[in-house]
This record gives structure tokens, sequence and C-alpha cells, in this order.
């Protein structure tokens, strides 16, 4: 390792750490948000009649059926 070496650290890197000193609660508004749209309980019972109900969809869906 070179006398003079110092560790690489990118511009994007850089511009987070600015970021997060700036805004101390950037991180736990942003856990916040994802709570509010992500982390959601699943349903495991209506998954499953979700999954029961799908209908199986015809190999070319413009064409009508012809009887």
């Amino acid at each position: 390792m070179p006398l003079f070496w110092k560790p690489y650290k990118s511009e994007v890197s850089s511009f987070i750490d600015e970021l997060k000193a700036k805004k101390p609660t950037l991180e736990q508004e942003q856990r916040a948000g994802r709570a509010l749209l992500w982390d959601k309980p699943v349903d495991r019972q209506a998954q499953a009649e979700f999954r029961a109900a799908k209908i199986a969809q015809q190999p070319y869906v413009y064409q009508t059926k012809g009887d």
C-alpha cells in the first residue's frame, strides 16, 4: 500500500453523506414513507382466492372467439 494512499469515495457517496448531514431525519422519513406505501400485512386468504378465480388468457388476446 502506498504511503499517500487515500480510500476512494465516489461523488454519489459524498452527496448522500452530505445530504444525511444536512437532514439527519432523512432515513426516518424514508422508512415512514416506505411503511405507508409498501409494508402492508398480506391477507393470505384473499390472495389464495384471487389466484383461484384467475381466468387463463387466450393465446392471441385480440382475436374474438369464433363459434
